[in-house]
């Protein structure tokens, strides 16, 4: 039997330890090496609870010989110089979303890892689920016909005070926390040539920062799709593809709960059909993915270069919509 893969936490944040590290726990294959955070005592509470050892500091960690592959958890506008650090000391990369808030940062990263032979995965939990494969073989099977629209929001009520999402220092705003949720269904859907023909932004003037948003996104051969984000709203976790011969649509799907049955809803004519897809905890899917990985030779690593295409032009779509956004303040 292979021996586990080793990994390093870097930085102890709060869906680490809701939803990450219990399924790492629960993941064959996998195991906690050493965690680090800005606070000592945290890393050592994080130790006691999932294993491993604590580190002094993050650097300390990533020069651990005991740590293949390390698991980004920082706030946003960390992950881009804390993802090269990990790679240029040879460890793999799971690092939360989004990976980079520039697409340039992006090009870069992904530069390093291929030229390292290094897994750099950037953790968009639902496209691992059931769910996704089950769209996505429906699809490929012709059911919707050819996909002419996309429409996706993820939206959730405004956070407590001193929430990090109202932090502009940090990379906070809606826009990098929930809209590259829809972005990344968008993108999944149209493919990645899809350009930005428009945006908005509402700016809350007390936090300096995006609270909510959308994007028009336009594919070359005049598919579209239209996003909606923000943390001032009812709670929307959702996408509906629309083709030449039917519609489908799927809630509670950016973070479906692990005891949670998604159903699609498939209209085609005159007729209605509900789909159920098995439960499943997609932070297990995900990690086993990124084991599986960075267990593979470089040349046979099924799954990543779609996704390292899609993280790239992400980044880049980040960028496009800043740039046409019209900004609203309040």
């Amino acid at each position: 039997m292979p021996a586990p893969l080793r990994l390093g936490l870097l930085g102890c944040g709060d869906i680490a330890a809701r939803r990450t590290l219990p399924a790492l726990l629960r993941t064959p294959g996998l195991e906690l090496a050493a965690t680090a955070a800005r606070d000592p005592a945290r890393a050592a509470a994080f130790a006691d609870r999932f294993g491993g050892v604590p580190a002094p500091s993050y650097e300390e960690l990533l020069g651990r010989a005991d740590v293949e592959a390390v698991y980004l958890c920082l706030p946003t506008l960390h992950h881009a110089a804390w993802a090269e650090r990990a790679l240029r000391a040879g460890k793999h990369v799971l690092v939360e979303k989004p990976l980079a808030a520039r697409g340039a940062d992006a090009e870069a990263l992904y530069g390093l890892a291929r030229e390292r032979g290094l897994v750099l995965l950037e953790n968009f939990m639902f496209l691992h689920h059931g769910t996704q494969r089950r769209v996505e073989d429906l699809l490929a099977g012709g059911a919707l016909g050819e996909v002419r629209a996309v429409s996706a929001a993820f939206t959730i009520p405004p956070r407590p005070p001193g929430d990090t999402r109202y932090d502009p220092g940090t990379g906070g705003g809606a826009l990098l926390d929930s809209g590259v949720y829809p972005l990344r269904a968008a993108l999944r859907f149209l493919g990645r040539d899809l350009t930005v023909a428009g945006a908005v932004l509402r700016v809350a003037e007390e936090h300096g920062v995006d609270v909510s948003g959308a994007a028009l996104l336009a594919a070359p051969g005049g598919a579209v799709a239209q996003i909606r984000f923000g943390m001032e709203h009812h709670y929307r976790s959702w996408y509906e593809i629309q083709g030449s011969a039917g519609t489908l649509s799927v809630d509670h799907v950016y973070t479906t709960a692990p005891d949670h049955e998604p159903v699609l809803r498939l209209a085609t004519g005159t007729g209605r059909t509900e789909i159920r897809v098995p439960a499943e905890d997609h932070f297990e899917a995900v990690l086993r993915f990124f084991a599986g990985a960075v267990r593979a030779p470089d040349a046979r690593r099924p799954g990543l270069p779609l996704l390292d295409g899609e993280s790239l032009r992400q980044a880049g779509l980040l960028d496009g919509i800043r740039a046409a956004a019209v900004r609203i303040r309040r």
